[in-house]
């Protein structure tokens, strides 16, 4: 197993997975000015590392994925550092998602604030029965500043999302999955297992494909239809300019399973 080593996150790579680990049980997780930089840095590595297929981002202990931003370290932005402040958060969840290898959030407990808007940045969700979620920015009167007022809105509509954010109150993990927040809920006990299913079931598809989705997705949702269409049917074009996507008919036709390069 190769490891990287941080003081704020844990992050492993093993068998064409990496797992990024936030680790900072004590404080729920939650999302300091070092711990993003740490995250940063590791998508960046798994981005670039071609052996890796799969991230995993999720917190480290039972009670927390992340509860959110580091508040103590709020008293000390003016409103301009608050703003950069958002955008630098907003670039890393906007990097997620122009990283062509699909993000999993392992959800394992409270998912808050800051720590919802990185699990919404990933492409799916799982999370334990135990998991709560919310945007209780508006109890300390801000707002939601890492997409959470966009893509929340996006994923769960405007009415719920006005609720969520207006209200800053709670949801459990089955109103979450109701709502189309999250693909999953499994009980706690269950959560690795059902990670690892799905980890195994996107590491059997074409990696190349599974970035050409990714792009279509999360670049077509920002167009109007036409336009998405047109987009469409470019990366559809690319997806068959693929070896893979020659093995994959081949495949089809010869009544076997294929044999994915990622090329």
């Amino acid at each position: 197993m190769a490891q990287k080593e941080y003081v704020n996150i844990i992050y492993e790579k093993k068998d064409k997975v990496a797992t990024i680990t936030l680790n900072r049980p004590k404080a729920l997780n939650a999302l300091s000015l070092a711990s993003t930089a740490e995250m940063r840095d590791a998508f960046q590595d798994a981005e670039n590392d071609e052996d890796i297929n799969v991230i995993v981002l999720t917190g480290a202990g039972d009670r927390a994925f992340c509860a959110g931003a580091d508040i103590s370290e709020f008293e000390q932005l003016s409103a301009i550092g608050a703003r950069d402040y958002s955008l630098a958060l907003q670039e890393d969840t906007r990097h997620m998602e122009r990283i062509r290898k699909p993000i999993i959030a392992r959800v394992n407990g409270l998912c808050l604030g800051g720590g919802l808007e990185i699990a919404m940045g990933c492409d799916l969700r799982i999370a334990s029965d135990k998991a709560r979620f919310g945007q209780p920015e508006v109890n300390l009167a801000v707002i939601p500043g890492a997409g959470g007022t966009q893509r929340l809105t996006r994923l769960v509509g405007k009415a719920k999302a006005m609720e969520l954010d207006m209200l800053g109150e709670m949801i459990d993990a089955a109103e979450a999955h109701r709502l189309g927040l999250v693909n999953q809920v499994v009980p706690a006990e269950e959560l690795d297992k059902a990670v690892d299913e799905l980890i195994q079931k996107l590491l059997s598809k074409s990696s190349v494909i599974l970035g050409i989705i990714k792009l279509a997705v999360n670049k077509g949702i920002e167009m109007d239809l036409d336009r998405a269409l047109f987009y469409e049917a470019e990366c559809f074009g690319s997806a068959f300019g693929t070896e893979d996507s020659k093995e994959g008919a081949k495949a089809f036709l010869e009544k076997r399973k294929p044999e994915f390069k990622g090329r």
